[in-house]
């Protein structure tokens, strides 16, 4: 058996240029090698042969993550979803099944960048079910031709993907829409793009800042007032204000007749007059 292939190459945490461009001088593994390093992994959890299997096929990682690229997501996303499924793959391989790693990976590869595209690639989902997904990755190549495809086309795509022709018309509908910024500012946008958005013309019900700023300055002045007017009445009525609105456990009516020795009606009226003045210094 030939000697285990040393796979020290340190990879860049910088440009995903200088990361592809390590990835690829990393020596591929022969199948002896590939055989061993499983072997090891398996029967001695060999965390350094773990390692180097995954470092041997990160390669295949960025060739897959390339066929991804018309999503509009960053590469360097797909390539690192891409590698968490290569490790899974790696923790699954069974060296004995007489499969290479590379082939039983691709499985795991795509599984998580599929995954990845569709929690991404949309604010609102795109694809739920099975056969949205199915459409959602193969739509595109299916396409002849650029703009809506016509009825003759839709059934043959149907018919291709095993399908509805219903669900091809709607992932296309889908697939069509785009995502609109709330407030319409990016860094290449203009004036008229940022009134077309939907902060221009939906209603705004919160409070601007100067609103905010009247109703703090009038609740200042409307406790100013009440205390000031509170300070107008006798020592009783106060008192008894004081526990019926401003107390925490508010007393009632008998409570305060029995303290003042008058009867519950007395204390309602003094209370209705003590409020009545308070409105009223209030309102001035």
């Amino acid at each position: 058996m030939n000697q285990l292939t040393q796979l020290n190459v340190a990879l860049p945490t910088g440009s995903i240029e200088s990361y592809i461009s390590s990835v690829n001088q990393v020596p591929i593994l022969t199948l002896e090698e590939e055989q061993s390093l499983a072997r090891r992994l398996r029967e001695e959890t060999d965390l350094e042969a773990a390692r180097r299997l995954v470092m041997s096929h990160l390669r295949f990682v960025v060739k897959i993550a390339r066929g991804y690229s018309g999503y509009g997501l960053q590469q360097a996303d797909l390539i690192q979803e891409g590698n968490v499924g290569l490790m899974k793959a790696v923790k699954r391989f069974d060296p004995d099944v007489g499969v290479r790693l590379v082939s039983f990976a691709v499985h795991w590869v795509r599984a998580e960048i599929h995954e990845f595209i569709l929690r991404n690639w949309r604010i609102v989902k795109v694809a739920t079910t099975k056969a949205q997904r199915k459409l959602f990755f193969n739509l595109r190549s299916s396409k002849k031709r650029l703009g809506w495809l016509n009825q003759e086309e839709v059934n043959e795509v149907a018919k291709d993907l095993g399908v509805k022709p219903s669900d091809v018309l709607e992932m296309e509908k889908r697939l069509s829409n785009y995502d609109a910024s709330f407030d319409g500012y990016t860094d290449d946008n203009d004036d008229e793009e940022s009134t077309q958005a939907p902060a221009y013309y939906l209603e705004h019900k919160s409070a601007g800042p100067e609103e905010l700023i009247e109703t703090a300055q009038n609740d200042v002045q409307n406790q100013h007032a009440l205390h000031s007017a509170i300070a107008l009445l006798d020592d009783r009525s106060k008192d008894i204000i004081a526990k019926r609105w401003l107390a925490e456990k508010k007393v009632t009516l008998h409570e305060l007749a029995a303290e003042y020795n008058v009867s519950a009606e007395r204390i309602r009226q003094i209370e209705n007059n003590a409020m009545k003045k308070l409105r009223e210094a209030i309102a001035i």
